[in-house]
Formats: structure tokens, C-alpha cells, sequence
């Protein structure tokens, strides 16, 4: 066992065995078919409903048969992100994880303690004799992340608890009472396909190893958009020198700032020597704009045997126009609550889906439904004037704080009681499954907390040691105290 000598043992005994356990969203076969075995090896009730919801349950210890039912809530798939130049399949291949100092790391893929680390800790909890917690629901979402599928199908009644707490945070000594609501947006453009120029010079330009990160918890950071980036260098080549696009692909998730795009094109032949002081110029501007925050960026070229084909000039236009003027990041900030993102855009991904069709994908949230939906159409504006169909998805709603929550007033206390400070308690501008579960049962009492993890989304994952057992000894001591 790579984490036998950490503590707690049981939680890292339960992360270890899911790290083994292929997991990305929509594809939880075998992360449910784990639970399933792990609740029917311990005796306890279960059940499994049509989306892949799972829900163990188990009774409350003697003396706390009066308590309110606790949710313990986590979410069983995992960011399936890697580095571009590693061989990894996220649906077959174990997660392979080591101790580096006080850091739980990978050597190139997304760790997946988003939320394996929650499913964990949830286990244990079933799992530890010495505990004295009222009757506890242990509910593992499906497609936490690339939709919201399991909170949004789960049914009336498939839960009892008043209480839940959610095991999704990711900032060790911060309480969360609530979080944004969000819409994907996108774009579809229609193509024409068109020979290329034999004359003309066929180009592949790549931007790799940005810091990419979760699109909500790090949105605000100024991290480099390897669409926008990639796309502001061809609009300049197609104003200067001219080219013809053939192929234009970045990002892969709706919920990570894209960290890399590459794209194929033709400049006239006699352009070459211009085009590469363009790119000098530009790999300066990148460089001077964002090395402090991107320090491993790559931006390189290559002349490349030839493109199969191009697109018409017409669509080539309107999107690289439309990329262009699209807005990415941070829109405005929270009134009351500090350091708080309240809107936001994140255009996502570039991708061609056959038919002649490229879709652009982006992902909008704010903590304020009519901005949410103001910032959606800003965006779809941008798409339609250029020639796109566009559609946005049904959405998620926000989880709007209640400072009176009273399973955040004995968290406060728990917490403070261990740890000799007070938590900080705020809202996170990530969309977490609380605002939906609010919506079908209106009644909760929610919370959400966890131990440290960095560069959630991207191959830089990392969870930090001493926190998930500061994380253990809290959930612990709500449970024992709870009401």
C-alpha cells in the first residue's frame, strides 16, 4: 500500500482503492459496482436507482437514535485530464499516485481526490466502530462533473436525511453555505470544405502546458485560454498575411480552462519569412502577458506536408471573429461576500464533430440567476451575429447561504474547538450538486467542506496530507454533535 503509514489509516486505506478503479464521468460502472460490493460485504442497506445514484444507509449508534438523519454527499467520477505527450486511458487504467513531501500527487494525470476523497471518507465513516454518529445516508452521485446527471434524476424520496453534508470542497478551514448556478452554451458552425492551395504553405501551430484548472475555483486567477490564445495569433496572421484554416481543435472539458489548442493552416508560399516574425512577435506578447502565471507555456510551430482540406473563407470569419470577441473569465464580483466571484464565462472547448460541424463549448456561472442567464446571452449573442446556431443547456440553480444554518453553527463550533481558530465561512463560485438537491428537498440543512486540494482538473491535482486528517477529526466531531 502506497499510503499505509498515513493517518487516518482508514480513509487513505478507502482512497487507495478507489484510485484503482477506472471512474470518469459517465462512465461509473465499476465505481458502482464497487460500492455495491463494498455495502453488501458490511451488511448494510443500499439501494441503486436508474441514473446510478447509490445510497448506503446505516442506523444510528446507541444514544442517537433521536438525531436528525446526517447525508454524507460525495460524487463518484473524476476529471478525466491528463498531460498531452503521456499514454493514459482513463477508462481502463489505474490512477497511480505517490507521496511527494506533504502532497499526494500524480506523475501527469488529474488525481481524482475531486471527489474520490469524499467517497472515502464516506466509507469509512460507515466503516469505523468507534464513532457515534446519528443514522447515517452515504449518497454517491453519478456525472458530478460533466453534467450534474445524478442530482439532477435523483427522486423524491430516495433519501430521508434533514441534514447533508456535502464532501466536494476543496480549501481546508473554509465552510461553504453556498455555491453558483450555471449554463453551458454552445455554438455550432457549419462548414464547407474546400481543396487546398498546393502552393501554399501548410502550417501546424500548437499551444501546450498551460496551467489550464477548474473553471470555477480558479477562473479568476488570469490563467492563459489556449483557444483565445491560439485564435488572437490566427486572426493576426489572417489580417497580415492571409491564411486558410483548416482544422482549429483545444480544450476537452466544459468545467476546465482549456490548457491546450493546436490548429493546421496555409499561408502563400512567399509569406513564410512575415509569418515567422509574427510568431516571434506573439510568442513575446505570450511570454510578457503571462509567463508569471504560465511559466512551463509552449508556443511552437511546425511546416507540416499538407492540410486535406480548408474551410470556406465565410466560416473561417465568423469564427475566428467570434472567439475573438467572446468573453472569458471573471465578469464581476460579489457585493457582499469578499473575494468572491459572482459571474463568470468559460469558453472551453473547440472541437470538429463530423458533418462538416465545429462546436464551440462554454460554461457560465454566477451566484445570481438573472446574470446567469444575462452573461449566457452576452455570449450567444456573440456566436449568432457570427453565422452559429447556438443552445444552451437546461442549467443548475445556485445554493444561496443561510448564515443561520444550524449545521453550520456547530461545525463553527466543532471547528474551532479542535483547532483553536475560527473557519472561514463563505460561498464558492464552483457549482456544487447543493442548489439542486435544495430544489427537491427544500427542507436541508446543508454544508460542505474538505481537505486541501490544488489544481483540481488538471494533471496537477494534488491533495495535502496533514489536511484530510484535520478534514476525518472534523467530519467526526459534526457527527457526534450533531443535532
Amino acid at each position: 500500500m502506497i499510503f499505509k503509514d498515513l493517518q487516518p489509516e482508514l480513509i487513505f486505506k478507502y482512497f487507495e482503492e478507489i484510485l484503482q478503479i477506472p471512474r470518469p464521468s459517465k462512465k461509473e460502472e465499476k465505481i458502482i459496482a464497487y460500492l455495491e460490493k463494498f455495502a453488501k460485504d458490511n451488511n448494510f442497506p443500499y439501494k441503486i436507482d436508474g441514473i446510478g445514484n447509490v445510497l448506503i444507509t446505516k442506523p444510528a449508534t446507541p444514544g442517537m437514535e433521536n438525531k436528525k438523519t446526517v447525508i454524507l454527499q460525495s460524487h463518484m467520477d473524476m476529471v478525466p485530464e491528463k498531460r498531452t505527450d503521456l499514454v493514459h486511458d482513463f477508462e481502463k487504467d489505474p490512477i497511480k499516485a505517490h507521496i511527494d513531501g506533504n502532497w499526494i500527487k500524480t506523475n501527469g494525470t488529474t488525481l481524482g481526490a475531486d471527489d474520490g476523497i469524499g467517497i472515502a471518507a464516506s466509507m469509512a465513516i460507515l466503516t469505523d466502530p468507534t464513532i457515534k454518529h446519528p443514522a447515517i445516508e452515504a449518497l454517491f452521485t453519478v456525472d458530478e462533473e460533466t453534467g450534474l446527471t445524478g442530482a439532477f434524476g435523483i427522486k423524491d424520496g430516495f433519501m430521508d436525511g434533514k441534514v447533508l453534508i456535502n464532501l466536494d470542497s476543496e480549501d481546508e478551514g473554509e465552510l461553504f453555505i453556498g455555491s453558483a448556478g450555471g449554463i453551458d452554451t454552445e455554438a455550432i458552425f457549419e462548414y464547407t470544405k474546400e481543396p487546398a492551395n498546393e502552393q501554399d504553405i501548410a502550417i501546424e501551430v500548437l499551444i501546450d502546458k498551460l496551467h489550464g484548472g477548474h473553471s470555477g475555483d480558479e477562473i479568476h486567477k488570469g490563467y492563459g485560454n489556449a483557444i483565445q490564445m491560439i485564435n488572437r495569433f490566427l486572426w493576426n496572421v489572417n489580417q497580415e498575411i492571409g491564411l486558410r484554416l483548416s482544422k482549429f481543435e483545444g480544450g476537452k472539458l466544459r468545467n476546465a480552462i482549456p490548457k491546450d489548442a493546436k490548429a493546421t493552416f496555409t499561408i502563400p508560399s512567399e509569406k513564410l519569412n512575415s509569418f515567422t516574425e509574427l510568431f516571434e512577435t506573439f510568442k513575446k506578447y505570450f511570454v510578457n502577458e503571462y509567463g508569471v502565471v504560465e511559466p512551463n507555456m509552449q508556443f511552437e510551430y511546425k511546416k507540416i506536408d499538407k492540410v486535406d482540406f480548408t474551410i470556406d473563407k465565410t466560416t473561417q470569419h465568423g469564427l475566428l471573429w467570434s472567439i475573438y470577441a467572446a468573453p472569458h473569465g471573471e465578469q464581476s464580483w460579489d457585493k457582499q461576500m469578499e473575494d468572491l466571484v459572482e459571474t463568470s464565462t468559460n469558453l472551453a472547448t473547440l472541437n470538429y464533430i463530423g458533418n462538416n460541424k465545429i462546436r464551440v463549448g462554454s460554461s457560465q456561472r454566477s451566484s445570481v440567476d438573472s446574470a446567469k442567464f444575462d452573461i449566457a446571452t452576452k455570449v450567444r449573442t456573440v456566436f449568432e451575429l457570427a453565422g452559429a446556431d447556438v443552445n444552451h443547456g437546461d442549467g443548475y440553480p445556485g445554493w444561496k447561504p443561510n448564515p443561520n444554518s444550524e449545521i453550520l453553527k456547530i461545525t463553527e463550533k466543532s471547528y474551532e474547538k479542535l483547532f483553536g481558530k475560527k473557519p472561514i465561512v463563505r460561498a464558492i463560485h464552483a457549482g456544487l450538486e447543493c442548489g439542486l438537491f435544495l430544489e427537491k428537498y427544500p427542507y436541508l440543512d446543508m454544508i460542505s467542506f474538505g481537505p486541501t486540494i490544488k489544481g483540481a482538473h488538471t494533471p496537477e491535482e494534488k491533495m495535502d496530507i496533514k489536511t484530510v486528517k484535520m478534514f476525518w477529526d472534523l467530519l467526526v466531531d459534526v457527527l457526534e454533535n450533531s443535532n
